[in-house]
């Protein structure tokens, strides 16, 4: 059990984390996880620490950022583990509100089906769900479940959980190169996300050392699929590459901004076009970046778009 933070984070600001599952407890084994090889894989939900100690150590580390004026922004339960297999989940999360900091937490879903889990979901301020797939066999070669788990039932319970949430709730897709990041499972998936509705759907990729050899992030064209195909059916949709992005937002530094916004989202070439006559620069600045691959321009539907490499440093 530890606290380790506050970091930053694109999707919530300055995080401090809670990790209050011993690794690597979960209820999936990833073929991209970066924490490495589930060693105990489970379904069944149970007290891993005392609460009240863990609550404790988050005053404590709360009270010492405020004298340093050290802002959090979120308490974001991220173990090394799966979140919602601790008993006392919910019970933290009723004890943290006396602090006034958001609650969030990032659960791979699989235990949704549960009335319990959703319940203690309930609690949170800001929640993602793993989407992976909706294809039976893409969801089985990239999360490789434990062997009872049923996929629809835990979709049906993500539906049933958003039925009833009122908060922010946002899904992530890690897409694996020749695993999930086929055009079959991606219109799968964003056709199930239309239904759920959330209201960001995160697109990633491994960017750190995965589980198992072999396993390679899907490529800038799947990226670019995956993105339109989501936006057709989803308002806000954002990729995490591993760059840090501002969502079209200018310095007046083309480069820079290009770089930025195609981290998060694909640009058209108008909006390029549109942001360089804005910076008062030409398309030399774009073609630059190509050469030297810091940005590809791929077709899709009879446009071009373009997309930050992920081949390139991310520093």
């Amino acid at each position: 059990m530890r606290i380790f933070g506050p970091v930053p984070s694109r999707r919530l600001g300055q995080s401090l984390g809670l990790n209050h599952i011993p690794p690597k407890t979960c209820t999936y084994s990833c073929i991209y996880c970066q924490v490495g090889r589930t060693n105990r894989m489970t379904l069944e939900r149970q007290a891993f620490y005392d609460p009240h100690e863990l609550i404790y150590e988050v005053e404590q580390v709360v009270e010492r950022l405020k004298e340093k004026e050290e802002k959090v922004d979120y308490l974001t339960f991220v173990p090394d583990g799966e979140p919602t297999l601790d008993i006392n989940l919910g019970l933290m999360a009723e004890l943290l509100k006396p602090l006034g900091i958001p609650l969030a937490v990032i659960s791979n879903g699989s235990l949704a089906w549960r009335e319990d889990v959703r319940d203690d979901l309930m609690k949170f301020d800001w929640v993602s769900l793993k989407v992976d797939s909706i294809h039976k066999e893409a969801w089985k070669d990239t999360d490789r479940p434990h062997g009872k788990l049923d996929l629809k039932r835990i979709m049906k319970g993500y539906l049933e959980f958003h039925e009833k949430y009122e908060n922010i709730l946002c899904t992530e897709t890690m897409l694996v190169r020749k695993c999930n990041d086929s055009e079959e499972s991606l219109r799968e998936t964003a056709a199930f996300l239309a239904d759920l509705k959330p209201d960001i759907a995160y697109i990633s990729i491994p960017t750190r050392p995965p589980a198992e050899k072999g396993v390679e992030p899907a490529d800038e064209k799947a990226l670019n699929r995956a993105f339109h195909l989501f936006s057709e059916k989803v308002n806000k949709v954002e990729l995490l590459i591993g760059f840090e992005g501002n969502e079209f937002s200018s310095s007046g530094d083309a480069a820079k901004d290009i770089l930025s916004i195609t981290a998060v989202h694909p640009m058209r070439k108008d909006q390029v076009d549109k942001l360089l006559k804005d910076c008062g620069e030409d398309w030399n600045t774009v073609k630059k970046l190509v050469s030297e691959g810091k940005i590809l321009e791929i077709p899709y539907r009879e446009k071009y778009f373009y997309l930050r490499s992920i081949g390139t440093d991310r520093k």
